[in-house]
This record gives C-alpha cells, structure tokens and sequence, in this order.
C-alpha cells in the first residue's frame, strides 16, 4: 500500500480503496488475510480505530468477512462484485468526461488505440463521428 495520503478523503476511506485496488489487483485473493489492523496502523503510522474504521467499510460491503478470534478475509466473490462495482462506476462517473474530451479533441479510435494522434486534426469532427460510431459498436 501506498503510504501518501491526500486530503481529498478520509483517511480511513483511502484505506479502504486501497485494499479493494489489492483485491481486483489479486494481491488479495478470496480467502486471504487482510493485515491486521495492529501492522497497518504502525506500519502508516495511523490510529488504529481509523484502520478498523476503513475495514468495516469491507465488512458493511459484504467484500470482507470477519473471523472471530482469526482476523478479517476477503469473502468469496469479493472480486466479481468489487469488478462489477467498479465498471459501473467507470462507465457513469469517468467515461463521459474522458468521452467529451474525445469528442473536443476530435480524436479518432486509431489515434486512441496508438496512443498517438496525428499531426492535422480532422476536419468537420470527422474523427469525433469515427469514434462516436467506434464507441456506439463497442456499446452493442
């Protein structure tokens, strides 16, 4: 885990995140161990109550499971519902700001595929309509 913390969120919420990243990441598998709150807290020299803060998260999410006595694990299908979560997300909350600036940039599906874009922009938004259409394909 990344031991920089931003003021953007809570710090328990970054804790948060940053297990779910290690779970679709398959640093953190279905059955694994979460570090214990004792090690992490010490570890990014955070309270401890704010680490278990951040894990309940997990546990109220249904993604973690708590072991008495043993700790807390990653539940079993932890990964497809944190997968599928994280999609939607994407898709309602990311794709149409990158997708405005596509289309304002007009940047062709070639351009974006390369990673490079050409020296003349198109003309007419002509590489906005190719990737408008290349973007209503993949929806299909």
């Amino acid at each position: 885990m990344d031991r920089e913390w931003n003021d953007n969120q809570p710090i328990y919420r970054q804790l948060r995140d940053r297990v779910v990243a290690m779970i679709l990441d398959g640093v953190l598998k279905e059955g694994d161990p979460l570090p214990s709150v004792r090690n992490v807290a010490a570890e990014y020299r955070v309270n401890p109550l704010t680490v278990l803060k951040g894990y309940q998260e997990l546990v109220n999410d249904g993604f973690v499971e708590t072991r008495r006595g043993l700790g807390m694990f990653v539940k079993e299908g932890a990964r497809g519902l944190l997968l599928a979560g994280e999609r939607h997300k994407f898709l309602a909350e990311e794709w149409p700001r990158i997708y405005l600036s596509i289309q304002r940039l007009g940047l062709s599906a070639k351009e974006l595929l390369n990673g490079k874009a050409s020296r003349e922009p198109a003309s007419d938004g002509a590489a906005a309509n190719e990737t408008a259409m290349d973007a209503k394909k993949e929806e299909s």
